[in-house]
C-alpha cells in the first residue's frame, strides 16, 4: 500500500504518477527538490520547518529559471493536504519540480515544468543505531563542486550525482558516508549531510563559501546550541582537524543529528557520541516530538481517520 502523489495540483495514485522517458529532467537532470520530515507527536503529525523548505524550494527553481506556478502558501498546502489524504501519522516528504516534456536538447526553457509531492514511512537514514553509537565515515576522493560551476545553494536533482559517487564509494568501503572536501582541499559537507566539529566545546561548520547546501537542520541546530550558551563559529576546517576533533556529527532532514565515530579509521574522541552531540540532539528531538518549539518550527496536520491509501 502506497500514498497517493499529488501531481500537479492533483491526486494520482503512486502507480500512476508517471513521466516520460524524453523528459528534460531524465537525460539532464534538470529538477530541485526537499527533503522534509512529518513527526509523529502527542498533539498528532507535525512537519519540521516546512515554510523554510518550500521557500528554498522556490528559490532552488529560481535559481535554474523554473517557474513554478504555485505560490509559497500554495505549495505548503499541497504538502499538508498530501499527508492528510496519506493517513500516516509520520512520513518522509519529497516535493520535486522538473522540467518534463518539450523539445530535446539542453535548451529547457521550452519545456514543461511539472511539480509533485510523494509522501512515505522512512526510518533513520544512517541506521537506528547510528544516533547513539555513531557511524563511521571516510573522507571522499571526490571534492564538492568548485564555486561557479554549479549553484551549490540550489538543492537541484543534477548536483547529486557528485553525492552519489561519494555515497557509492563509502559504502562500498565499508563506511556509512563520506566527507567531501572543497576544490583547495577543506572540509564541506557528507554527501547528503552537513558536518559539525566539537572542540573545547565550541562548534566549528564550513561557511555556505565553502559551497555546502545551507542546511535547514543545520540552521536549527545552530540556534538551539545558541539557546544553550556554546560558541559556534562558520570557519574553514582543515582535513586533519576532523582527526583531532572531541566530537564530529552530521545534521540534515534524513539524517537528523547523527555522531561520527570514526572518520578515515581514525577514532574521533571517545568513538561514540559525546556529550554535546547529545545535549543537541536531545534539543532536536524535543522540539520535532512536539516538546517546547520556541522557534515555532512545526506545522500540525488533521490526518483523519478514514484517510488512507490506495493499493
Amino acid at each position: 500500500m502506497k500514498p497517493d502523489i499529488w501531481f500537479n495540483g492533483e491526486f494520482v495514485s503512486h502507480e500512476d504518477a508517471q513521466v516520460h522517458v524524453l523528459s528534460h529532467v531524465i537525460h539532464y537532470g534538470s529538477s530541485v527538490f526537499e527533503g522534509i520530515r512529518c513527526y509523529e507527536t502527542e498533539r498528532g503529525p507535525a512537519v519540521f520547518r516546512l515554510e523554510e523548505h518550500m521557500q528554498r524550494l522556490l528559490d532552488s527553481a529560481k535559481v535554474y529559471r523554473m517557474e513554478i506556478p504555485y505560490t509559497l502558501d500554495e505549495l505548503n498546502t499541497a504538502v499538508v493536504e498530501t499527508i492528510e489524504h496519506s493517513g500516516l501519522p509520520a512520513c518522509y516528504i519529497r516535493p520535486v519540480v522538473f522540467r518534463g516534456e518539450g523539445p530535446m536538447g539542453v535548451n529547457p526553457l521550452d519545456n514543461t515544468v511539472d511539480t509533485a509531492i510523494a509522501v512515505w514511512e522512512w526510518g533513520q537514514y544512517l541506521g537506528e543505531e547510528a544516533l547513539e553509537k555513531g557511524v563511521d565515515v571516510e573522507v571522499a576522493s571526490w571534492n564538492r563542486m568548485a564555486p561557479n560551476t554549479f549553484p551549490a545553494m540550489a538543492k537541484a536533482g543534477g548536483n547529486y550525482l557528485n553525492a552519489s559517487l561519494v555515497k557509492m564509494n563509502a559504502v562500498k568501503n565499508g563506511k556509512m558516508e563520506g566527507i567531501m572536501l572543497t576544490t583547495d582541499g577543506y572540509v564541506a559537507e557528507g554527501s547528503g549531510e552537513n558536518l559539525f566539529l566539537v572542540k573545547d566545546e565550541t562548534l566549528y561548520t564550513a561557511p555556505s563559501s565553502s559551497t555546502i547546501l545551507p542546511g535547514i537542520t543545520r540552521d536549527s541546530v545552530i540556534a538551539l546550541a545558541e539557546a544553550r550558551g556554546y560558541s559556534i563559529e562558520e570557519k574553514r576546517i582543515a582535513r586533519e582537524e576532523l582527526y583531532l576533533a572531541d566530537e564530529l556529527f552530521f545534521t540534515g532532514t534524513a539524517a537528523e543529528v547523527t555522531p561520527i565515530r570514526t572518520v578515515d579509521d581514525y577514532e574521533i574522541g571517545r568513538g561514540k557520541r559525546g556529550p554535546v552531540t547529545k545535549e543537541l540532539q536531545d534539543a532536536f528531538f524535543d522540539v520535532v516530538q512536539g516538546g517546547e518549539d520556541p522557534h515555532d518550527w512545526l506545522t500540525f496536520v488533521d490526518v483523519p481517520e478514514e484517510a488512507g491509501v490506495t493499493t
